[in-house]
Parts: structure tokens; C-alpha cells; sequence
């Protein structure tokens, strides 16, 4: 006991412990005087009164509520509003979106607020409509070629809004329609007299699907519009002027992609095509001016790359005086552009220069090559028609051009479909236009290509505008060969009819030479004559669409009835050279099932499937979109692969069984005899249509008028190989016009 008395420090721990063993109440009044929302409890040595969780206070006299939805910042995170109780909180989920736990929730067990997608449901905004979903809402729009009922662009089916058939849908076909429809857009933009709130209702019209009145009114007004948006408001700092600037020129940038991006070609196409001409050069016009107006207001160098779904940007702008004079270069998805100054003691004119470059991804379709005069420097290689436009247009401007002199200009583009350079022809070509009419033409002066390969082409051009690759592929140059080769079909199937009519006369009339054989034959030049007959009178008239549809079902039909014939033929005449017995009246009724009714079933599933594609805007024949054109392709490649392996079993046993039967005959004369069979056979199974998959698979000159001649004419041949040449039906015609004087003589 001394020994604890022998420090202070000691000496304090006893008396505390010797106090609360005789005196305990006097720590049981300290807990009585605890406040409702406090707690009594041991810490740090000592025993007292604490604020329960979520309470602030000294623990006897108060302890307030802790009002943790105003203290902590976003204790519920994102989309969530915070809701206070006593001592605690708990989180709700705004409108628009659902808690990914219990609805009522604190977020330290990882519980959110996740979006709810209401464009799941298709019907959320109606028919004829698209829904965009957003954070915690979403908005709908009408499709192409319908308007909501409130005149507005986005809407809410809530609010009774529905899309019914725009009035603007065929304006684009009258021109009185276009011009009022222009200057009710023009006065409306007017109206907004902020160039950025201007702008930023441009970009909001046109956003969706636009309607081809809609794509010209809204050219017209962005160009009207676009000398304006260099007005910035000065007064800011430098920083605060280009943090503007390159907001206005993304924004501007954004709404020229709306209008030349992908989806919106459906409304270009419609336009007609000196307004769509006009138009589209009005917009590469007044992109080139605005962004160079708009680089005005940069003070410093400065490089800003916008990109966007199918328009990149690259602008430039410095001075020329701190910037030594180099080859500026910019790639833009693939592709490339290089200027070149010119270096010489007089370009020592010094200021601010802006240098834009620009790719359009999709809009080569709607700048066609013209038979204008402009386009006739590629004349020699084909008619202007035949050439496309393959690789993206890119283009270069400068401002002011006087201060950076060009000494050339190259570029290399990536060719949209890979070529064969050494059958395909490529020009680099400018969009040469005036400014004054905005109407313009591929030209070729001033521009040479240097290197070209299967995917991309460098040229180079003593000038700055909008470029493109021109190509004219080796097949598309069988167009200049089109006036011939139509002119051989159409005389082709004029004498095919008229042959074929003789065959069917022929082998319904003479009752002597009627056998299986003949009855294929009657049946094969039925459906030929029927499908050529067609395709004479009305492959052409695809004026009328339902009308135009119904040729190109029953061409089908009919096609596919011959080939299906040749294919019996075909089976026939192996069956017969192998020696197998057959019954005859069972296998006629299986003939006719399979010459009429599987051509009729092809055509039955192929017009459910994708009955809009019988008949294109060209010829009333099948589209060669979604590949439909293979419903008829695929089951002719069948049918004439299985009659050419047939043909070769025939070839192979009728020359064995000459040599063998007729030793006497020579080796030559049997070739000879045989060569002369599978001539014949060569027309009869249908074996001449092998040219057209040639000429699908590598389409040449040769290719086209091979398929074209042996096929327009296969009427002709038929009925030379199978009548003329045939001795029984020489016979049969001796015995019908014997009797007759004036042709005796000459059958005799």
C-alpha cells in the first residue's frame, strides 16, 4: 500500500476508484440527466451523456437533429432527392428514373438511381414516330414525311400530341411550294436576332428526319445565317472569346452534319436534281465561308479539331510573321491533305491566316457527275454518267489567300469501294461552281494523280475547293457498249419469238413426233417465249409501280419456269444415256410439278418476303437490294450446274458409244459428231447463261455481248437445233406442204 502512495500520479487512480466504489450515485445522476436523443455510455475513461447518430448537442441540455440532406453535398448521388427524418435520412429516385434497390434507400449499401428507358416501349410515342430517350425523360419525333399535330419538333404523347402525314411531303415537287416554304423558315430564323440562339435553332430544325423541302429551307436559312456567327462579344478576355468561338463552331459543325449525315440522303434523293445541285453547293459554299468567318475571332495560334459523324474539321489559325512558313498538314479519318507554300523573297507579307480543312464522309452520291462541258476532259475515258465518285470529298481554304501564297496542294483519299487499277480509270477532280447561280461540276484542270492503288489515290492540284476521286470502273464502262447491246437483245428476242412460236407449232401440231422429249421441248419454248415476250413488251415501263411490279413477278416466273424445264430436259436425256427404266406417265405428271409449280413457289415465298422489291425506278425486273436479285440467281446457278454436270455424263456416253458401235467411223468424224450434239445441248439446257455469271464475276466487253447474243438469240438456236436440224420434223413438214405446188419444188 505504501508503495502506491509513493507517486502523484498514483495517488489520483486510487482516490477515483476508492470514490466510485462509496459513492456510485452520483454517476447514475450524471445518466439521469441524459437528454431523450442521447445516450449514456463509458468513453475514454470517464462515463457521460453523447448525441444518439444523426443528433448534435452536449448530450444533457441538447441534441439537434443533424439535417443531413443540407450538410453532407449529394449524400444521395445522382438523379436522387434527399428526404430528413429524426436522427437519419433516406433517398427517392426523381421522376424518370428507378432505384436499383428499395425505393426508399441510403446509398452507403451501393445503392442508385438508374434511368428508365422508355423508349423500350414501342408504343410510348405512337405510330409514324421516333423516341430519343434522355436522362430521366425522353422526347418524340416524327419520321420522314409526317408532322406532329403541334407543329413542334419534339413532343410528349401525354400531352395528346400525335405525327400525322406532313403537308410539306411532296412540296419539294412544286416550286411555288418551295419558295413559300423557304421564306416562312428564313422569317422565322430572322426573328432571332442572337447569332448563337439563331444558330442553336437550326441545329435543333434540323435534328430528325427532315423532309427534302425541309433540307433546302434550312440550307437556305444556315446560309443566310452563317456571316453573322463572327459576331462575338469582345468585351470578355481572350480566353473567355475562344472558349466561345470554339462552342459556336462546334455547334455549327453539328448542324451541318444533321444535315448531310447518312440518313438524311433518303431526303436528298428526292430533291430534284437541279435543286439538289444548287443546294448541296450552297452548303459546301457556306461551310467553307462560315468557318473561315469564324476563325476571325481567334487572337492567338490556335489549332481546333472538330468530328462528327460525317463532316471533320480541322481549322488553323496563326500568324505568319511568328510561325515560319512550312507545309501545313491534316489528316482526317484516312485521309490526307498537304499544303505546300511558296518560298521566295517576295512572299514577306505578314498578318493572321486561317486555314480550314473539311471531309464529307456521305455526300459523294449527291454530287454526280454531269454531262456538262465542265466534265468533259474525262470524256475519252467514258460518258460522264459512267463515272462515280469513290472516296470522300475533302476540302482546303484559306483566308486571307494573298498573305499564304500555295505553291501546291496534294492530297491522298481512301476509295470508298477498292478498284483494280489497271482495269478501273481514276481522275481527281474539284467541285468547280459559281458562286453567283451555286450550280457546279466535276473538273479535272489543274489536277494530276500521282500515285494510285487498290484503296487509295494521291493527287495533286494547283488550287484550293472541294475534292474527290472520280472512278470509272471497267464494268461501268460497258455502258458506253449499252445502245448496242440493247439494240441486239431487242432484235435477238423479236426473232426468238418468232422462232419459238414455230417450235410450239411445231410440237402441238405433228402428232408423229410426239414423245417425252417433245412434250419438254413444247413446255421449255412456251415458258421462253412467254418470259421474252414480256421482257420485249414491258422491262421498260417502270413508270407505273404496281404495274411495273407485276412484269417483274411474272419475268420471274417465266425465267425460272424455263430454266426449270431445261432442268428436266437435262435429267431426261441422262436418264436415257445411262439406261434407266422409268414410268413414263409418272414421271410427266412429277415434270409438270416441277417445270410449273416449284418456279411458282420460289416467286410465292420471294413476294411475301420482300414484295417491294419487284421492280426498281431503272426496269421492271428484280432490285438488287438486300441481294433480292438472288432468288433468282441462286436457283438458275443450280439448275445450270446440275445441266452441266449432266451435259458432261451425255457427252462423255454418246462419244463412247459411237466409238464403240460405229469403229468404222474415224476418230475426227466422231469429235465432229459429237461436237455438233453438245452444241445443240449447250442452248437447249441452258448451259449459254454460264456467260452471265461470268460477266457478274468479272464483267468485261466480251462477257456482256457473249450472254447478250447467245441468249437474246436462244429462241433462234432452239429452233434451229431442234427443228430445222432434225430430220423426223423435216419429214413432217415434206408430207404437210407436198401438196402444195409452189413449195414442193423447193423441199424437194
Amino acid at each position: 500500500m505504501d508503495s502506491l502512495l509513493k507517486t502523484p500520479m498514483k495517488l489520483v487512480v486510487l482516490v477515483a476508484w476508492l470514490s466510485s466504489v462509496l459513492d456510485p450515485g452520483k454517476f447514475s445522476d450524471i445518466c439521469e440527466r441524459c437528454h431523450e436523443n442521447a445516450t449514456c455510455r463509458p468513453q475514454n475513461g470517464s462515463t457521460g451523456c453523447f448525441c444518439n447518430n444523426g443528433y448534435t448537442g452536449d448530450g444533457v441540455r441538447a441534441c439537434a437533429d443533424d439535417d443531413e440532406c443540407v450538410n453532407v453535398t449529394q449524400i444521395c448521388g445522382k438523379y436522387a432527392n434527399c428526404t430528413n427524418t429524426q436522427g437519419s435520412y433516406f433517398c427517392t429516385c426523381q421522376s424518370g428514373f428507378r432505384s436499383t434497390g428499395h425505393a426508399e434507400f441510403q446509398t452507403n449499401d451501393g445503392t442508385h438511381c438508374a434511368d428508365i428507358d422508355e423508349c423500350k416501349d414501342v408504343q410510348t410515342c405512337g405510330p409514324f414516330s421516333r423516341c430519343h430517350n434522355t436522362p430521366g425523360s425522353h422526347y418524340c419525333t416524327c419520321q420522314r414525311d409526317y408532322a406532329s399535330t403541334s407543329q413542334t419538333l419534339r413532343f410528349q404523347v401525354k400531352d395528346g400530341i400525335k405525327c400525322e402525314e406532313s403537308p410539306k411531303k411532296n412540296c419539294h415537287n412544286n416550286d411555288t411550294c418551295i419558295s413559300k416554304t423557304v421564306n416562312q423558315t428564313i422569317e422565322y430564323i430572322s426573328n432571332i436576332t442572337d447569332p448563337h440562339s439563331r444558330l442553336d435553332e437550326i441545329r435543333k430544325q434540323t435534328s430528325g428526319d427532315l423532309s427534302p423541302v425541309d433540307v433546302i429551307s434550312l440550307v437556305e436559312a444556315l446560309s443566310q445565317s452563317a456571316s453573322l456567327l463572327s459576331v462575338v462579344n469582345d468585351t470578355g478576355t481572350d480566353q473567355y472569346m475562344e472558349s466561345l468561338t470554339n462552342l459556336t463552331i462546334t455547334e455549327f459543325m453539328q448542324t451541318v452534319n444533321n444535315l448531310v449525315e447518312n440518313d438524311e440522303l433518303q431526303a436528298w434523293d428526292k430533291i430534284r436534281e437541279d435543286y439538289r445541285e444548287k443546294t448541296i453547293t450552297k452548303l459546301l459554299h457556306t461551310v467553307e465561308q462560315a468557318t473561315l468567318t469564324i476563325s476571325k475571332n481567334y487572337k492567338m495560334t490556335t489549332e481546333v479539331e472538330v468530328k462528327t459523324n460525317d463532316i471533320d474539321l480541322k481549322l488553323y489559325t496563326f500568324d505568319t510573321q511568328q510561325t515560319k512558313r512550312k507545309t501545313i498538314h491534316a489528316t482526317l479519318g484516312g485521309d490526307s491533305i498537304n499544303l505546300t507554300p511558296k518560298i521566295n523573297k517576295q512572299s514577306s507579307i505578314n498578318g493572321s491566316v486561317s486555314i480550314v480543312f473539311l471531309r464529307y464522309s456521305s455526300i459523294a452520291t449527291l454530287l454526280k457527275p454531269s454531262d456538262s462541258p465542265g466534265a468533259t476532259e474525262y470524256d475519252q475515258f467514258a460518258r460522264a454518267d459512267d463515272f462515280t465518285v469513290n472516296s470522300p470529298v475533302v476540302a482546303a481554304a484559306i483566308n486571307p489567300p494573298h498573305i499564304y501564297e500555295l505553291d501546291q496542294i496534294q492530297f491522298t483519299l481512301r476509295h470508298t469501294e477498292a478498284i483494280d487499277p489497271k482495269i478501273d480509270v481514276t481522275k481527281c477532280a474539284f467541285w468547280e461552281y459559281s458562286v453567283a447561280r451555286m450550280t457546279g461540276h466535276w473538273a479535272t484542270e489543274g489536277c494530276e494523280r500521282l500515285y494510285v492503288n487498290s484503296s487509295h489515290t494521291t493527287c495533286s492540284c494547283n488550287h484550293l475547293t472541294h475534292f474527290a476521286i472520280l472512278m470509272s470502273s471497267g464494268r461501268e464502262n460497258l455502258l458506253a457498249h449499252n445502245n448496242i447491246l440493247t439494240r441486239i437483245t431487242q432484235l435477238g428476242m423479236i426473232i426468238s419469238i418468232i422462232c419459238l412460236s414455230m417450235c410450239i407449232f411445231t410440237f402441238w401440231f405433228f402428232s408423229e413426233i410426239q414423245s417425252t422429249r417433245t412434250t419438254i421441248h413444247k413446255n421449255l419454248c412456251c415458258s421462253l417465249f412467254m418470259a421474252e415476250f414480256i421482257f420485249l413488251v414491258g422491262i421498260n415501263m417502270s413508270s407505273n409501280k404496281l404495274f411495273c411490279s407485276i412484269v417483274a413477278g411474272l419475268l420471274h416466273y417465266f425465267f425460272l419456269a424455263a430454266f426449270a424445264w431445261m432442268c428436266i430436259e437435262g435429267i431426261h436425256l441422262y436418264l436415257i444415256v445411262v439406261g434407266v427404266i422409268y414410268n413414263k406417265g409418272f414421271l410427266h405428271r412429277n415434270f409438270y410439278i416441277f417445270g410449273y409449280g416449284s418456279p411458282a413457289v420460289v416467286v410465292a415465298i420471294s413476294a411475301t418476303l420482300g414484295y417491294k422489291y419487284y421492280g426498281t425506278n431503272k426496269e421492271c425486273w428484280l432490285s438488287t437490294e438486300n441481294n433480292f436479285i438472288w432468288s433468282f440467281i441462286g436457283p438458275a446457278c443450280l439448275i445450270i450446274l446440275v445441266n452441266l454436270l449432266a451435259f458432261g455424263v451425255i457427252i462423255y456416253k454418246v462419244y463412247r458409244h459411237t466409238a464403240v458401235k460405229k469403229p468404222e467411223i474415224s476418230h475426227y468424224e466422231n469429235i465432229r459428231s459429237c461436237a455438233r450434239g453438245a452444241l445443240a445441248l449447250l442452248f437447249v439446257l441452258g448451259a449459254t447463261w454460264t456467260f452471265g455469271i461470268l460477266h457478274i464475276l468479272n464483267g468485261t466487253t466480251l462477257t456482256a455481248y457473249l450472254f447478250t447474243i447467245a441468249n437474246a438469240f436462244q429462241g433462234m438456236f432452239i429452233f434451229i437445233f431442234l427443228c430445222v436440224l432434225s430430220r423426223k420434223i423435216q419429214e413432217e413438214y415434206y408430207r404437210l406442204f407436198k401438196n402444195v405446188p409452189c413449195c414442193f419444188d423447193c423441199l424437194r
